[in-house]
């Protein structure tokens, strides 16, 4: 198991909970991209890192006529899913979504398996995003579409990040240092640099046809929100290795930088990149 994989198996609860329904609607965009290939015929859909099922159950809902299956490193994010499934489809919509245990640059399926194949936000994650879209267009049929979302790179602050990292200086808490390998946000080492970079490697993995364009996702927190999202989350690792004083510190100081702020620097803007292209 990766290093990756094993850190979302212990943040399950905390992403289903903080970090699904900030990606949720940019997540969900990528439907649109689907619909000519569904209204085409596309019957049996490929979720790559379904993470808590987000999409795949979105899209079960939105077409009743496709089968679904969704793959994912993470076994604590495949139970999400199949959690989150049980919980929000009917009986009859469960039936058909289907969750598997694998890696995105080595799944357990034949090749020309899927009709089309879709991902939000993990490409970036990926130790290398040239062999996961070959992998993805391994397993689509002949002139089967894949379309993904994803981070753009961006040098942009989010100021209540820079609040806590003021924290952990107050305190002396040294924080983890980040390599980008198992990062979700903008700014790292994962992410696609440019629009036309996600076009130029989707076209290099010998898909066609391609289309790759830039929105931005936004969310708005609270302070509880953020402090919440920061501690059984993003900064889990952390927050949840200090003895209890400490960490009380932490969640105070926190919480009355955050409140000294204007409401919208609490806006998380970050750059996305959609792209699509069908296999050659």
């Amino acid at each position: 198991m990766t290093e990756t994989a094993a850190r979302y198996d212990r943040i399950a609860a905390g992403y289903a909970r903080w970090w699904a329904p900030v990606l949720a609607p940019r997540a969900t965009a990528l439907l649109d991209w689907l619909e000519p290939a569904v209204a085409g015929g596309a019957r049996r859909l490929l979720d790559i890192g379904t993470g808590g099922g987000t999409l795949a159950i979105a899209a079960i809902r939105r077409w009743p006529s496709v089968q679904i299956v969704g793959i994912d490193a993470s076994s604590g994010m495949a139970e999400l899913a199949e959690a989150e499934a049980d919980r929000l489809l009917s009986p009859a919509d469960r039936a058909r979504f289907e969750v598997r245990v694998g890696f995105a640059d080595e799944m357990p399926f034949e090749p020309g398996a899927f009709d089309t194949a879709m991902s939000s936000f993990v490409f970036q994650l990926v130790p290398n995003r040239a062999r996961a879209l070959r992998e993805a267009r391994r397993v689509v049929r002949s002139g089967g579409l894949l379309a993904y979302v994803t981070w753009l790179r961006d040098s942009r602050v989010f100021q209540p990040d820079v609040e806590f990292d003021a924290v952990l200086d107050e305190l002396g808490v040294e924080g983890f240092d980040d390599d980008g390998d198992d990062a979700d946000c903008g700014g790292r080492r994962g992410d696609v640099p440019s629009v036309e970079a996600a076009a130029a490697q989707l076209r290099r993995a010998g898909f066609r046809d391609v289309r790759a364009e830039a929105a931005t996702l936004e969310h708005a927190f609270d302070v509880e929100d953020y402090v919440r999202f920061m501690a059984e989350f993003d900064e889990e690792d952390l927050v949840s290795g200090l003895e209890d004083d400490l960490r009380r510190q932490l969640i105070d100081r926190l919480r009355s930088r955050l409140s000294a702020l204007p409401r919208d620097s609490l806006v998380l803007k970050l750059p996305v990149v959609a792209a699509a292209g069908r296999r050659g």
